[in-house]
């Protein structure tokens, strides 16, 4: 039993004037409610009661202390009930990361839709490429790509993407398609560290055909922006997430190649802090964000 069940206690016995009274309110047993009360005087310092066997009567010093115990409930009544509103219609500030390159292009559309459809809403967008802590940072939404290294949090599966390698039909029509992924070394590779963690070796397959290929890269860079504009002129091969070009290839402007051999596709999470409850700001997002990005990335 809590301090404010100590304090309801000694509400109640004032009110009743008896603690079997009291007991009675509370739904409790009368050695309950007068433990309760005896643990509030022995923590104040005070004699909140005088009893007799026929009948119980605040003291000064209880009188002084019941007007301050009936505030504090009200107080906490007041705030449990803001809290029930809170759940029940969304507003207030959200807090959402995303990594760099998704964020600005697929989630940031949804952040904007989002606000749009809540005036009561704030929003504060972190675009980073680090695993950001949710609970340590107090970050309602994170949209994670690739496996999730925190197993406590609530995750939702919103689709995959692809790794692959692309290149410019102009790149292709001087220098030949690659057949095999052992074919890398005779091209120009452009990587990514994003990616991989490791720059100098594409994965290719899975299981048993997996292959780690090593290369031999003219560009490195950790955005992803300027080596895809690399390849988009024609310099070389890129090893990127599909999302990063889909717009490129379905204008031409890039080619994806070693297609049969692309390495297995990488999930996307939309990810929460622990806890069985969403407020009602969190789901509202996660009711707007998980279709979209599932009907975008067919999960």
């Amino acid at each position: 039993m809590d301090r404010f069940d100590d304090i309801a206690a000694f509400v109640a016995v004032a009110d009743a004037g008896s603690f079997v009274g009291a007991a009675r309110r509370l739904g409790k047993s009368p050695p309950i409610v007068t433990r309760s009360v005896a643990r509030l005087e022995q923590r104040l310092g005070l004699r909140l009661f005088h009893r007799t066997t026929r009948a119980v009567a605040l003291t000064e010093s209880g009188r002084e202390q019941l007007d301050r115990a009936q505030q504090l409930l009200a107080d906490l009544a007041a705030l449990e009930s803001s809290a029930a509103e809170r759940r029940k219609e969304p507003g207030g500030l959200i807090k959402i990361t995303a990594s760099v390159v998704f964020g600005r292009l697929h989630v940031q559309p949804l952040v904007t839709e989002f606000l749009r459809r809540y005036p009561r809403i704030d929003a504060r967008f972190e675009l980073t490429d680090r695993v950001v802590s949710l609970v340590e940072e107090g970050i309602d939404i994170g949209v994670r790509l690739g496996s999730l290294a925190d197993s406590r949090l609530k995750a939702i599966r919103a689709g995959r993407v692809r790794r692959a390698v692309y290149a410019s039909p102009s790149y292709l029509a001087a220098n030949g398609d690659p057949k095999v992924p052992a074919d890398l070394a005779r091209h120009t590779c452009i990587s990514f560290t994003g990616t991989t963690t490791d720059p100098l070796r594409w994965t290719f397959g899975a299981g048993k055909a997996r292959q780690v290929i090593a290369v031999r890269p003219r560009l490195v860079s950790n955005l992803a922006d300027p080596l895809i504009d690399s390849a988009v002129s024609g310099f070389g091969l890129v090893c990127v997430l599909s999302y990063m070009v889909d717009h490129l290839v379905a204008a031409g402007a890039l080619r994806p190649v070693l297609v049969e051999y692309e390495p297995p596709s990488v999930p996307i999470h939309v990810v929460r802090p622990p806890g069985p409850h969403p407020s009602a700001t969190t789901k509202a997002f996660l009711d707007l964000a998980v279709p979209a990005l599932r009907g975008r990335f067919s999960a």
